[in-house]
């Protein structure tokens, strides 16, 4: 996630889901490089303080794969969560067999001592509507601004601009731009001091919202002066961590290097997975790669590969 806005939802997803479900942020994905934004498994213990939670609620009675866009998704973007969600299938049916001392080869996975998994559903929320997607995988609506694609799928598609205006869907407008977010916010002033929502949403407003392109509120706009109060609080903290900002920047080029790192190796163990022999000159062209989109591709075609000179132009 590479802004405060995809920082802020993703944070709000989970300390929201965090009240009645275990929920994890950045779930490593394994041999895909690629980490789930929030993945969340109910507690039935808590169904009563689900219920409460309107369409969060509803959206989190299964274990299920969270992935909000800042803006709207393309079809290529949610083939990359459909993948997400068939990996993390995959690991959560290897860690159930280890778990019970099943001995299974992969190949016979689907053999009776196969511990039962539920498939996660994915949910894939989206500031307008996806028309390429709704379209590629016949999603029908299940409710307004819900959308279902084929059961086979298990996956939902919310479309922000067009949830109805109610406490029931203001955990997940906040989550919008524009109109959208002017609207939750204003709706979220209006609530008591005690309400859920708020404890949840104004400590991640006052450390996310300003400071991105589009402004958290508009003086025009009918946004109480409680929420302009979190925002100049914020602004005080910005102020007082100006000073260690290379500091901070040294870190995140570091850990940059330390990701390409990771998936160049994920691209030499999918060859080795395969069986693939790989020279020295073939390593160190993997290993010295740092841009995420070739290391993609890369691994894409790894893992269906025949040979080296399907992975990578020019070797063989």
């Amino acid at each position: 996630m590479h802004n405060r806005s995809d920082q802020f939802a993703k944070s709000l997803l989970r300390d929201g889901l965090s009240l009645v479900s275990a929920a994890e942020t950045e779930v490593e994905v394994l041999a895909a490089t690629q980490k789930i934004d929030v993945f969340s498994v109910p507690d039935p213990a808590r169904d009563a303080e689900r219920a409460r939670m309107g369409l969060l609620g509803e959206l989190a009675a299964e274990p299920s794969l969270f992935e909000p866009f800042h803006g709207t998704p393309s079809l290529r973007q949610v083939r990359r969560c459909l993948r997400k969600q068939l990996t993390w299938h995959h690991e959560l049916e290897r860690r159930a067999r280890a778990a019970a001392g099943a001995v299974v080869p992969e190949e016979d996975a689907d053999a009776p001592t196969q511990p039962p998994v539920a498939f996660p559903a994915l949910v894939v929320i989206s500031p307008g509507r996806p028309e390429t997607v709704l379209d590629a995988y016949r999603c029908e609506p299940a409710q307004p601004g819900v959308y279902h694609a084929v059961p086979g799928l298990v996956t939902r598609v919310v479309v922000l601009a067009e949830l109805p205006r109610t406490r029931a869907t203001l955990m997940l407008r906040l989550l919008g731009s524009g109109r959208v977010l002017r609207g939750a916010l204003a709706d979220l002033a209006a609530l008591p001091d005690d309400a859920w929502e708020k404890s949840i949403a104004r400590p991640l407003l006052i450390h996310f919202r300003l400071g991105t392109e589009e402004p958290a509120i508009d003086e025009e706009d009918e946004v109480s002066a409680e929420i302009r109060a979190w925002v100049e609080e914020y602004e005080r903290k910005l102020r007082a961590e100006a000073r260690t900002e290379g500091h901070r920047e040294g870190h995140r080029e570091g850990r940059n290097e330390g990701r390409a790192e990771e998936a160049a190796r994920a691209v030499l163990t999918a060859l080795r997975v395969r069986g693939i022999a790989v020279p020295d000159v073939a390593r160190e062209r993997i290993l010295a790669e740092k841009d995420p989109e070739t290391l993609e591709q890369w691994l894409e075609r790894a893992i269906v590969a025949a040979s080296l000179a399907e992975v990578l132009d020019g070797l063989s």
